[in-house]
């Protein structure tokens, strides 16, 4: 490349070194104390001229392996040699060296510092101006702080280009930045080929022995196959099993698919806080949905949660879940989804709900409103009697299992006010926004912590306002506020509802005994019932027929109209529920602290020594920002720090590797050797991206509809293509434009281009890039089964 300026080499350099220090000039007899120091200077000094330099020749001495000298040139230096492949390049790439002669050369023959004995500072092209300096290779590097940066952004879900905007923003300009948009998504994706190269198995080994380092209470178990293949996977941080130990009575346990590349069933047992809000006990990954899997997922989850069981979980109606719950949990109460049962009457009993609009209300009632087992009952055969399905065979599967789904069986057992697992449906669709089932595990599982890490703050934010602020009462009664200084706003609201109901309820005294008093109370929405309450004047012991209490964990409006008319003003102690109130987790605290917690793990302690400092330099730069006296004094400080580090580097490499590769070598733990015998994770079979887990009514009927719209063409002995029929006879040239017609590009056949195993009636393109192009292409063909369009191609291809 020939310059085009008029004026030569020389003259051109002599003008730039005029317009920058004197010092920062290379010249010869200028001595480092290191390789690197002379290095950094050279390309000090190519930054602000406009070049990029490389390490070229050097010598090494035979005895120490340290350089004797080395020669650091301009990245134009020398041409391009001939590749024996250009004949089969169709686009070359640019030139980008032109024979350039600039250099520094550096020796230590003499002494043990490094001199320049040999500086040409002319160059055969043209330079950069600094605006463009940035862009040149050797001004690139992604530092570690910036990796910790990246890998942080990443983690978070914001894509590159706003990353990369923000820490170039906060550079003060992309020139100060050190990297360009490209080292950004050359780092990412570096990062995420050594991820493949250590595979699924080792993925996720290293990301949970990670979590236990940096939480000694995380807790994880795998469960492995005959030939030590991963089948189920389940953990628990320390934060869940601490939530566990305090709002661990009632689970809501389900599962749900799509969450991952492999198509695993992803389960999760969840909870209600103090603030009604979902928590998150534990996860799993599943390898299927067999009782054995169940059983081993539940005696697991147990053992986590240091052999403590809830007292009720809520599950759809799946046998392999009851029947592992029955022999692992027998002393748990488990009740069934009301939500899906509604669905499946929607589905089963669907001529039943459109003819008689009175059956839903009925059925509605069956389920919620009686009292007494022997109500239920009568309730229930009247009602199959009146609509004519004594015989109907869903409903008399349902009755066998009444127990699980009848609340008149259930009221004594506490729900946490739960009586569907919509909280597990929720979360589910939460989940959608972090994960997808073209994540592989570890990715899975990064980005399920995220969504741990929002809920949790979603928590915090709860509890400094139930600390923090003071809820407007509807009307000022002392009962109410006492309620009001126990519980959080959310169950403060529902004990006002409650109060308020009250007051619109009819009372009845029915008898009494001495302290005993027995009342029927009637609600004002629901004439047709009656509560019976029983009040103990010595402990101001209330009891009701609804039973809410022992079912939610606040009094009821029938119970509340008793205690005002004894003039009870405070809620009593025994009617105030812990794990409602504000002070839930006080007390019983895990008392692992991991804030100040050194591990033997390097790159976690480096993790958190940079979180730390970066907290300091936020408040420092705060601080100095607002003012020039103190901006100049932090820039000062910061020098004075920078110059410092560097001598303690240079000192310290060689300690610091040796102390590195003993924490290494000393990591195994007696957990890690035993997992080393773990070869794999287990495969399933080819996702597709279709879910198989349980499909309710509403979500079938939903389905049927859209279908209606994709009708398909009738099918004869050979395969259609649009409305013609091909047989494997017809040659591809006659049925490429039938096919190329219902495609939205178009479509080129070269027979060398593929390879036909006939054995599996498949093809598969050379190109593994072309392979997904071609799958793509014929998922767009209309009314045929993409199997047989494989087959077909196949014939065609032999």
């Amino acid at each position: 490349m020939n310059c085009s300026s008029d004026l030569d080499g020389k003259t051109r350099i002599e003008l730039i070194h005029s317009k920058i220090l004197d010092e920062v000039i290379p010249k010869v007899g200028m001595e480092f104390e290191t390789e690197e120091e002379a290095y950094d200077f050279y390309n000090s000094y190519a930054y602000k001229v406009g070049f990029s330099i490389r390490k070229s020749k050097g010598q090494k001495d035979n005895k120490n392996g340290r350089m004797i000298d080395r020669i650091f040139c301009c990245s134009c230096q020398g041409y391009r040699e001939k590749d024996k492949r250009d004949v089969e390049v169709i686009r070359h790439r640019a030139e980008t060296r032109f024979g350039c002669l600039a250099m520094m050369k550096i020796c230590s023959r003499q002494t043990n510092r490094y001199r320049v004995v040999e500086f040409i500072a002319e160059h055969t092209h043209v330079t950069t101006s600094p605006s463009k300096s940035h862009l040149h290779r050797s001004h690139r590097r992604v530092t570690a702080v910036q990796a910790a940066e990246i890998d942080m952004a990443d983690r978070s879900g914001i894509s590159p280009k706003e990353s990369c905007e923000l820490m170039a923003r906060r550079a003060g300009g992309r020139e100060n930045l050190g990297m360009i948009p490209v080292d950004y998504k050359n780092y990412l994706r570096t990062k995420r080929m050594t991820q493949m190269k250590i595979g699924d198995t080792g993925g996720v080994l290293e990301y949970l022995q990670s979590m236990q380092i940096q939480d000694p209470n995380f807790f994880y178990a795998i469960q492995v196959d005959v030939d030590d293949l991963i089948t189920n996977i389940f953990w628990a941080d320390a934060k869940m099993i601490q939530s566990y130990s305090y709002f661990g009575d009632v689970v809501s346990f389900d599962t749900t698919y799509k969450k991952n590349q492999d198509g695993r069933p992803f389960a999760m047992f969840l909870g209600v806080n103090n603030h009604k809000q979902t928590t998150v006990f534990g996860a799993a990954l599943l390898y299927d949905e067999t009782t054995q899997t169940f059983e081993w997922l539940f005696d697991t989850f147990a053992t986590a949660m240091s052999g403590k069981k809830p007292k009720t979980i809520l599950t759809d109606q799946d046998a392999a879940m009851a029947e592992a719950l029955g022999s692992q949990w027998p002393q748990t109460y488990h009740r069934l989804c009301i939500w899906h049962i509604y669905q499946n009457a929607a589905k089963n009993l669907s001529t039943v709900f459109e003819r008689f609009r009175e059956f839903s209300k009925e059925f509605s009632n069956c389920i919620y409103d009686y009292d007494e087992e022997s109500e239920f009952i009568e309730a229930w055969n009247k009602m199959l009697a009146k609509y004519g399905l004594e015989d109907n065979k869903w409903l008399k599967k349902m009755y066998n299992l009444r127990e699980k789904w009848a609340l008149v069986y259930g009221r004594e057992t506490f729900c946490a006010d739960m009586t569907t697992t919509q909280r597990s449906e929720s979360m589910n669709n939460a989940i959608k926004g972090y994960v997808s089932y073209k994540h592989n595990l570890l990715r899975f599982f990064e980005n399920f912590e995220r969504l741990l890490e929002s809920r949790r703050y979603e928590e915090l934010q709860a509890d400094f306002r139930a600390t923090q602020t003071k809820m407007k009462l509807s009307f000022e009664v002392e009962i109410l506020k006492h309620g009001a200084s126990l519980y959080t706003p959310t169950m403060t609201n529902m004990f006002q509802t409650q109060v308020c109901e009250s007051y619109d309820c009819a009372m009845t005294l029915c008898g009494e005994n001495e302290t005993l008093s027995k009342y029927k109370v009637v609600p004002a929405k629901k004439r047709y019932l009656h509560h019976t309450v029983h009040f103990d004047s010595t402990d101001n012991t209330v009891t009701c027929s609804c039973k809410k209490f022992e079912f939610t964990g606040i009094l009821c409006s029938h119970a509340l109209k008793v205690l005002s008319a004894k003039n009870v003003m405070k809620i009593p102690l025994h009617y105030i529920l812990k794990r409602w109130t504000k002070d839930a987790k006080f007390g019983d605290e895990l008392e692992n602290d991991v804030q100040h917690v050194y591990n033997k793990d390097p790159k976690v302690n480096m993790a958190n020594r940079y979180r730390e400092i970066c907290r300091f330099i936020t408040h420092i730069a705060t601080k100095a920002s607002g003012d020039e006296k103190n901006y100049d004094y932090a820039i000062s400080g910061f020098r004075n720090i920078l110059e410092g580090l560097k001598k303690i580097e240079i000192g310290n490499t060689s300690s610091n590797d040796q102390v590195c590769s003993q924490k290494n070598e000393n990591q195994l733990s007696g957990r890690d050797e035993e997992i080393n015998n773990i070869k794999g994770v287990k495969l399933k079979g080819k996702f597709r991206g279709k879910s198989t887990r349980h499909k309710s009514a509403l979500e079938k009927a939903t389905k049927k509809k859209k279908q209606v719209k994709h009708q398909k063409l009738p099918t004869h002995e050979g395969n259609f293509i649009g409305n013609k029929q091909f047989t494997f006879e017809d040659s591809f040239t006659q049925a490429l434009p039938n096919l190329q017609s219902h495609l939205s590009v178009p479509l080129h056949y070269n027979q060398s281009l593929f390879h036909v195993n006939q054995h599996e009636s498949e093809f598969t393109h050379k190109d593994s890039s072309t392979t997904t192009s071609m799958m793509e292409l014929l998922q767009q063909v209309q009314y045929t089964n993409l199997d047989l369009v494989i087959q077909f191609f196949s014939h065609l291809c032999i």
